[in-house]
Order: C-alpha cells, then sequence, then structure tokens
C-alpha cells in the first residue's frame, strides 16, 4: 500500500521506518524543515521504563496544590478559558485513582519494554550512534519521606516487570560518584539496570537517513492544514508547502503522528483524541570538568528532572506546564533548572554556554498513547506519547506498522486502542 505518515517526529519516523519493512510505500510529511525539530528535538534523552509511573496517580492531587503559586513548581497550571483544557484536567484526576493509576503502570509497563528491546535490535542490525549510554538508570532522592514512597513505588514496578531495585545512598554513589556531592542530603536511590539514555534527536535523524536509504519519501516543509474524508475513509489530505502553495497528498492509508496538532486536525471528522500540551524544558551545556559530571543517566525525583550525559555535553530536561500552545521560554524556569544542576553538582558544567530550549509533549490524561485504528478505515493513529515519546516510539511504531498491514502486535497483550 500507499501510506502517508503525518509527522517526522521520532513517533512518525519510527512508523514510517517499520512501515517500510512491512513492504509498504511510504511518504511523510512535516511542517519543518528536517526531521524531529519539535518535541523530539532536544528531550531529556532516556529510554527509561523506570519512568513508567505515570504522572497522574494518587499523590498527585495534593503535590499540585503544595505547588500552586511556585514559579519553579514541576508542574504548573496557567487556567485558560479553554473548555479542553478545564475537559483534559478533569480526566486528569479521574485517572489518580489507585485502579486507574496501576492499570496505566502495567500498560506502560509492558509498552516500553517492548520498545526498548525493538530499539536495541534496531541498533545491532543498523549500526547507529547517537551518544548511547547503556549504564542504567538511576532515581535519587533528597528526602527520607520521598525515597519511602519511591521504595513503594518500586516494588509495584518489579511486580509488573520492571526490575527498579531498591539501593542505598552509598550504593547510589558507587554506582555515580558524582552524587557524592549531596553528602547527607542523599536518602536513598532506585537502579534501572536495563535503562538507558542518548540523544534522542540524533537518533531519530539516524533513523530518517535509514529511512531514505530505504526508499521512504520525506516532503518537509509540508504544513499539514486539513484531512478529507470521503465515504467513511480518509480521500486526501491538505497541505501547504514552504512557499504557501496548496498540495493535495493522496495515499491508501494514513498514520497520524503529529503529537499535539493531532486532536485539532482530526475534530472536525468527529474524533475526539484526549490530548494536550504539556510544555517541557531542557538545558544543555557542556562539560565543564568531567571529574565532577555524572556519567549514569539520572533522574531527580524531588524536583522531576532528569540528567543524560550526551558525548561532551550535559542534557538536563524536565518540569511540566499546563498553558496551551504556546511555546516561550520561561527564563525564571530556565534559571531554576541551572539553579538546581549548580546544588547537585557544583562546577560539572559550562553554564556560561547553556542553550536552553522547550517544547510541547502531546499528554494524554492517563499517560497511554492512543495507538490502532480509528473510526475511519484507512486512518491510524500513533500519537499522545507525552514525556515518554522515545522510550515508546520504536514499539509503538513496530506496533502501528503491523496494525496497519493486518498483523496483531507481537505482544498481543499491549494496549492499543483508537477513537
Amino acid at each position: 500500500m500507499k501510506v502517508v505518515v503525518l509527522g517526522a517526529g521520532l513517533i512518525g519516523i519510527a512508523s514510517a521506518y517499520f512501515l517500510r519493512q512491512q513492504g509498504h510505500a511510504v511518504s511523510v510529511i512535516d511542517r519543518q524543515a528536517q526531521p524531529a525539530a519539535e518535541t523530539s528535538f532536544a528531550n531529556g534523552g532516556q529510554i527509561s521504563v523506570s519512568n513508567a509511573e505515570p504522572w497522574a496517580n494518587p499523590s498527585a492531587p495534593l503535590q499540585l496544590l503544595r505547588w500552586l503559586g511556585r514559579a519553579d513548581a514541576p508542574l504548573r497550571l496557567r487556567w485558560r478559558m479553554d473548555p479542553r483544557q478545564w475537559r483534559w484536567g478533569m480526566q486528569f484526576l479521574s485517572e489518580c485513582r489507585p485502579g486507574r493509576t496501576h492499570h496505566n503502570m502495567a500498560q506502560l509497563i509492558r509498552l516500553a519494554t517492548y520498545s526498548r528491546e525493538v530499539l536495541r535490535q534496531l541498533r545491532r542490525e543498523r549500526g547507529m550512534a547517537y551518544d548511547q549510554r547503556a549504564q542504567g538508570i538511576l532515581h535519587f532522592y533528597s528526602s527520607q519521606k520521598g525515597f519511602e514512597a519511591a521504595t513503594a513505588t518500586a516494588a509495584r514496578m518489579r511486580s509488573l516487570g520492571c526490575d527498579r531495585r531498591v539501593i542505598s545512598a552509598e550504593e547510589a554513589v558507587r554506582i555515580e560518584p558524582a552524587l557524592r556531592a549531596l553528602g547527607a542530603r542523599l536518602a536513598g536511590a532506585t537502579f534501572t539496570a536495563e535503562d538507558e539514555s542518548g540523544d534522542a534527536n540524533r537518533f531519530a535523524r539516524e533513523l530518517a537517513r535509514c529511512c531514505e536509504a530505504d526508499g521512504v519519501q520525506f516532503l518537509m516543509s509540508h504544513t499539514v492544514t486539513a484531512l478529507r474524508e470521503a465515504g467513511g475513509q480518509i480521500d486526501h489530505v491538505e497541505a501547504t508547502d514552504g512557499d504557501g502553495c496548496f498540495q493535495s497528498l493522496r495515499g491508501d492509508a494514513y498514520v497520524l503522528a503529529l503529537g499535539c496538532p493531532s486532536a485539532g486536525l482530526v475534530k472536525p471528522l468527529g474524533i475526539e483524541l484526549p490530548i494536550y500540551p504539556l510544555k517541557g524544558y531542557s538545558v544543555t551545556m557542556p562539560v565543564k570538568d568531567p571529574a565532577l559530571a555524572y556519567q549514569v543517566s539520572l533522574t531527580d525525583e524531588a524536583h522531576k528532572l532528569v540528567f543524560s550525559r550526551l558525548g561532551d555535553r550535559l542534557r538536563i530536561a524536565g518540569t511540566a506546564e499546563l498553558s496551551g500552545h504556546e511555546r516561550s521560554l520561561d527564563r525564571q524556569r530556565c534559571q531554576a533548572i541551572l539553579k538546581r544542576v549548580e546544588e547537585l553538582f557544583p562546577g560539572a558544567g559550562d553554564t556560561t554556554q547553556a542553550r536552553f530550549w522547550t517544547g510541547l509533549r502531546p499528554a494524554t490524561p492517563g499517560n497511554i498513547p492512543i495507538i490502532g485504528r480509528s473510526r475511519l478505515r484507512n486512518l491510524f493513529l500513533n500519537t499522545g506519547h507525552g514525556s515518554l515519546g522515545w522510550t515508546l516510539s520504536c514499539g509503538s511504531g513496530k506496533s502501528i506498522a503491523r496494525i496497519l498491514s493486518g498483523f496483531k502486535p507481537e505482544d498481543d497483550g499491549m494496549f492499543v486502542d483508537g477513537p
């Protein structure tokens, strides 16, 4: 079949790659001039099954109340006169119930574990290099209360198949000596040895080159403006090119992988996707002193920040703002991240050369992505991956390629859904 993939971020590129492996003729369309130029550009760099605990969990409502009014809050709400935002917020609160959290965590762990293995196989087959590190991910805690809560979470995750091990502060320092700077502030940690890290943007562009070598066509600088339905299926896609000229694109099937714009694009078709943007931030800086810089990928649970080592660069990412589709940089939040880095690892990075970035994560209320066939016969959905886009990308891409081709996902019990 001729398949048109809408979106050239990590999810779209992975979908295109595996669709081509299934023998389809594939075209990818995106509004940016280069692949992976938006949400996939400067994310936290973690392949993190251990981060599969949903943002929507029983502790979230009280945390949100505590964070109200804090400019540096890990999750900040900026309410607007937007019914979609309020509806999403109510759905988020509903997903905070213990039963829903357990269900969502189980589905995320299953998909993330599968996706991690698909990525490893892909890396072996194509010889890809992207500053990857297979040294695990270490979550550290600066309060005894937070550490005790993590012990219970880690036990639940182990029961669901994620080997997230509880370790002492002393063992954490043995795994990552840079944590020594925390001293008595380090209450304890958890460690997931199978998790990985690397430059997600570099990975995405390497995979895009593999796609092109295999015959996938990329239509960059093309903005999708509408999907047109006829007879219970998509008839064609309307788009404008870089010069503003109208184009009509046709295929036998379509995969929607546009992240945050996905919901608005299919709403005129009567398809409601529970996706809303969560703005995240990242800081990238050169290593200043290798003796002080971390090597293992880390997660600071107290501040919801992740730390990855990308060659001679440090990447720190995190926080979330529910503030609509605006992407402006809040310098106060950027400086708060830098301040935390200097508190934890003073002198490790060259803060004078720090580069700031912000992007919009396409989040569903329960963090579960939407993967599968829509109510329209030839429209398939692969979107809503939130903060786990890279972690889930390869598994999601391979699964949607199998579904579109008439096969079941390799892990048939994995969550697959589509309105």
